[in-house]
């Protein structure tokens, strides 16, 4: 085999799939070769080393030469990765730019249309869904977040409170400027983190923390299974559901005698 399994693996984590691994290590080793003569080296189907290749070029791999049969090069492995990773980042601009016209087109306001109307058909057990990862958690708590309309009630940890600041301060910001309630319940923070809260919510201070729970408008919650201090980011589970009466009826209540007990 061609090429350290290290090797191969690390082809892989850079986008590579198999057959493009084995083919460019191929052609790295004969330096130039038609799709047939490569794909006999790298025991790859004759049928789809062609659109192997194809791919390889487009990615800044390898390149073609205008002759009878066609040849194909194989660029420097640190060319290759310089030529991939401006790909990528063209590539990722691109799409960026179209998501951000989308979002400002009339397609977009067809799309919440459709949504709504099909939210409204949604049985309240079907909104729901568990969350992996603090990744994913943070995900959903920015979502909640830029669609609160009234209120948002946080009971959190220090690490929880920590994150909030670091991940979500400037939503929390601009959804506290829109007209809505922030009430942030934790255990006691440091002078930055209170004064940074201090002009957007209403903190208040428990000496023992009971778990991470989030409430927006009664309508949904998000709740940690796991505990912060305990597990990895990456092993990080939460709740999540559109349930307004375990929103308004069993945790908001739970929220609000632990409010009023809490010290400012």
């Amino acid at each position: 085999m061609l090429g350290s399994q290290e090797v191969l693996d690390a082809l892989k984590n850079i986008g590579l799939n198999l057959y493009e691994r084995k083919i460019y290590v191929a052609l790295l080793a004969k330096g130039v070769a038609t799709a047939g003569e490569v794909s006999e080296i790298a025991k790859v189907p004759r049928s789809r080393s062609y659109d192997v290749l194809e791919s390889l070029a487009d990615k800044g791999f390898v390149v073609s030469q205008s002759s009878k049969p066609i040849k194909y090069v194989a660029l420097s492995p640190r060319d290759a990765l310089d030529r991939a990773k401006d790909s990528l980042n063209r590539d990722h601009a691109e799409m960026i730019e179209r998501i951000d016209k989308m979002m400002k087109s009339p397609l977009a306001d067809e799309l919440e249309g459709i949504y709504k109307q099909g939210f409204t058909m949604i049985q309240p057990f079907d909104i729901a869904g568990t969350l992996k990862g603090r990744y994913s958690i943070n995900q959903q708590i920015k979502s909640l977040l830029k669609g609160a309309n009234k209120y948002v009630n946080v009971m959190t940890t220090e690490e929880g409170l920590n994150e909030l600041y670091s991940k979500h301060y400037n939503t929390l910001k601009k959804t506290s400027k829109s007209g809505v309630k922030l009430r942030i319940l934790a255990p006691k923070a440091d002078a930055k983190l209170s004064e940074a809260f201090s002009g957007i919510a209403e903190l208040r201070n428990v000496e023992k923390p009971l778990g991470r729970v989030m409430m927006v408008d009664g309508e949904h919650f998000l709740l940690a299974l796991t505990n912060d201090q305990k597990v990895h980011q990456t092993q990080d589970v939460a709740f999540w559901a559109g349930s307004d009466h375990v929103a308004k009826e069993v945790l908001e209540p739970l929220f609000e005698s632990v409010w009023f007990s809490a010290k400012k």
